[in-house]
């Protein structure tokens, strides 16, 4: 495409939703197969009713990279257009309609933190050092970099306990980031104990933890977590299942320990949507994920018979993510129109090879 007069975001920023929403399908014509927008589960309903794909972020990446399109728009988070810049062919570009699109839980891991509890542990543990660095997909790619230098590797929700395996089947320990919630989870779903998984706060020495706790632990959780999952308590729990005691209970394991031990099933967001979805007519739900993904399977499944409750009394959603608007979105698109490329997020080619290396491990053991 040929660069013309960039277009200002400030000329759409007041742009009526309805406005939007016809321009928007006119410059998915004018772009055709060029361009492909991918939208998370977890995407507000005005933007996800324009995505070409749409499922988790690891799904997404593969599905844009394996097709024709020169320009993936990603309608998600910026770890997520990251991984579909590592994954993407390399006359493909990766774009994010708004960089302040971002992770509250990738940023509570960051590479320098990261390195300085390496180092501590190297001090610590000397000449048995045996750890094997473990990221979660909701971080940032230089995470991802680092793992793919130390013989480390990425996981999924849905593939964590897997990769955990794979891990120790490498070394003795796992450093885990940045979702402690997730890593605990999976941990005793391979039968590890309480005392076998610390939490490592990064911001204290050692991560708070002594000597013999350290030398003992088999996973250290790194001390992050999703503020969204955050919300949801076991009370939820006990409250529905006293109103409706033939209710069902599906959670994300990104929520607490508690949350996931009281609940019937725990998985993925592709997990909760695919059993929600199969399961028999005429049943009540209650899920502790995402509102915007919640609302929408809960119209989706309606006809069904099927009721589905979000688990909190209190409205959160994925504030980050809420960020990509119908404004930015077309303000997006009607640049590619013009054929001028706005928010590309490039990894730089150490980090690429680096993590695409932590990826494909991944890929290769799931």
């Amino acid at each position: 495409m040929g660069a013309s007069e960039l277009r200002n975001f400030v000329d759409y920023s007041e742009l009526p939703d309805d406005v939007c929403d016809v321009r928007i399908r006119d410059a998915k014509k004018r772009l055709g197969s060029s361009a492909v927008i991918l939208g998370h589960h977890y995407q507000r309903a005005d933007v996800y009713r324009h995505a070409d794909l749409v499922g988790d972020s690891l799904k997404l990446s593969r599905l844009a990279a394996s097709s024709s399109a020169e320009s993936i728009v990603f309608c998600g988070v910026h770890f997520m257009a990251e991984v579909a810049d590592i994954m993407s062919k390399s006359d493909q570009v990766a774009l994010l309609p708004d960089l302040a699109a971002g992770c509250s839980m990738a940023d509570m891991a960051n590479v320098a933190k990261v390195n300085r509890a390496w180092k501590e542990l190297n001090e610590i543990l000397g000449d048995s050092f045996s750890v094997t660095p473990v990221t979660y997909i909701n971080s940032a790619a230089d995470l991802k970099a680092f793992c793919g230098q130390n013989g480390g590797i990425v996981c999924t929700s849905s593939n964590a306990g897997k990769i955990i395996q794979w891990a120790f089947d490498q070394n003795e320990k796992v450093l885990f980031f940045p979702d402690q919630h997730l890593g605990r989870w999976s941990g005793a779903q391979l039968g590890l104990k309480d005392h076998e998984m610390k939490v490592w706060d990064p911001d204290l020495w050692c991560g708070g933890l002594t000597e013999t706790e350290i030398v003992n632990a088999r996973v250290l959780l790194w001390r992050g977590h999703c503020s969204v999952h955050q919300m949801f308590q076991p009370q939820h729990i006990s409250d529905f299942r006293a109103k409706h005691p033939d209710g069902i209970v599906i959670s994300h394991p990104e929520c607490k320990f508690e949350v996931c031990e009281q609940s019937d099933y725990v998985g993925s967001t592709e997990f909760i949507v695919e059993t929600i979805r199969n399961a028999k007519p005429n049943t009540r739900w209650l899920v502790g994920t995402e509102l915007n993904l919640v609302s929408r399977i809960a119209e989706e499944y309606r006809s069904d018979g099927k009721i589905i409750e979000f688990m909190s009394p209190v409205i959160c959603m994925c504030s980050t993510m809420n960020r990509i608007d119908p404004q930015h979105l077309l303000w997006t698109l009607e640049n590619l129109v013009d054929g001028n490329l706005v928010n590309q997020i490039i990894v730089n080619e150490e980090d690429r090879a680096a993590a695409k290396l932590s990826l494909d491990r991944m890929l290769s053991v799931s």
